[in-house]
């Protein structure tokens, strides 16, 4: 099954600018297949060059104005895919973008170690983001209608988006993907990387985040089941979100000394590779989980829904120290935006503390029943 990626098509309209397009997301997302279908349509305009490649990165490292332009001689559009791997990778991008005219250069990463903050100062103006999330909804809705939607909304839950999930037969094969995915190809950009103990570590960080997917996480109670210092697990997690495989939301205040600020929830986008860590694809009758599941899966295509038509706003949680609570909290130009994630119960109200406080934000309840227009157009 072939489905069109909605962050092809704004890749494309940028084709053409004296631009840097930076294509960011986890190993297996769909960044290489984005990459192949340009290459092939515009065929010999394109320089295609992989960054892993040794011989590429030999080319390369001659940092010289000459040597850029003999290699790209007849060439409208640059791809470098696995961009980080090339040492100096930003230099290299700025010498050519500043140097060469006519051409448009993409580059792609599965980590944002080095591409991120390697091409960070060197190309302030003269590059263009991308994000890439796993399938989204609204792009699974140009071509399905709402009752393979609602039909296909458990399978999504449990076994998430990742697209070559797509192209497997049975429920015993996603399960052994997802598993492979987590331990062969997501752990792989960390483990290349200095300072982290080692692959064990990580996965007991991860698998006790997929416990606690949508509570409030302490750090130093994570440091302390892993025998690790608070320093050691926050720099941890910010290495886990920089390889795209959670992020967290924190908590919003603006003036009430009862809410709860200090603290992160945590997610994953994707839960697939949430209910891969925990070992557990049991259809949603046979579990207690089915609210993080909601949750979870409401806010990544919520997030993947926005960023793909071009709004990004800040996201938070709410809570009191006395309970009261919201699920998210987008904000936007000062405007607030709460949602609450039910997956059958449509009677939760505004909490008082929250509609005393903010009484401008609206407030949304989100369920199985009215999800849709929520996430996809």
């Amino acid at each position: 099954m072939d489905i069109p990626r909605l962050l092809q098509q704004k890749i494309e309209k940028q084709i053409g600018k004296q631009k840097v397009i930076m294509l960011y997301g986890t190993r297996r997302v769909g960044k290489t297949t984005i990459i192949d279908h340009i290459a092939t349509k515009y065929g010999t305009d394109v320089l295609l060059l992989q960054g892993e490649d040794m011989q590429v990165a030999g080319m390369l490292a001659q940092r010289t104005i000459a040597n850029y332009k003999q290699l790209t001689r007849g060439k409208k559009i640059i791809i470098i895919d696995e961009a980080q791997a090339v040492p100096d990778i930003g230099l290299v991008l700025k010498l050519m973008i500043d140097n060469i005219k006519g051409i448009t250069v993409l580059a792609s990463g599965s980590s944002s170690f080095d591409l991120v903050h390697k091409t960070g100062e060197p190309l302030v103006g003269r590059n263009i983001l991308h994000y890439l999330y796993p399938i989204a909804q609204s792009e699974l809705s140009q071509n399905e209608d709402y009752q393979t939607t609602v039909r296909n909304l458990e399978q999504r839950l449990i076994y998430g988006s990742y697209p070559e999930l797509w192209q497997l037969e049975n429920t015993q094969e996603q399960r052994d993907y997802l598993k492979q995915l987590v331990n062969s190809y997501l752990l792989k950009d960390l483990l290349m990387l200095e300072n982290v103990k080692g692959a064990d570590v990580m996965f007991k960080l991860l698998q006790m985040l997929a416990w606690q997917v949508g509570s409030q996480v302490s750090t130093v109670e994570l440091g302390k089941s892993l025998q690790l210092n608070k320093l050691t697990v926050e720099r941890y997690l910010d290495l886990l979100t920089k390889v795209f495989i959670i992020y967290p939301l924190s908590g919003y205040s603006s003036n009430l000394r009862k809410e709860v600020t200090k603290s992160k929830k945590w997610y994953f986008y994707d839960n697939g590779i949430r209910n891969a860590l925990i070992n557990n694809f049991s259809p949603l009758l046979a579990r207690n989980d089915i609210g993080q599941l909601w949750e979870q899966y409401l806010l990544a295509e919520r997030m993947k829904y926005n960023s793909y038509r071009g709004y990004n706003p800040q996201y938070f949680f709410w809570r009191t120290y006395d309970g009261q609570e919201i699920d998210l909290l987008e904000l936007n130009d000062m405007q607030l935006q709460a949602i609450e994630c039910k997956w059958q119960d449509n009677r939760s109200k505004k909490p008082a503390a929250f509609a005393k406080a903010y009484p401008e934000a609206e407030f949304t309840i989100v369920n199985k029943d009215n999800y849709l227009p929520w996430i996809a157009d």
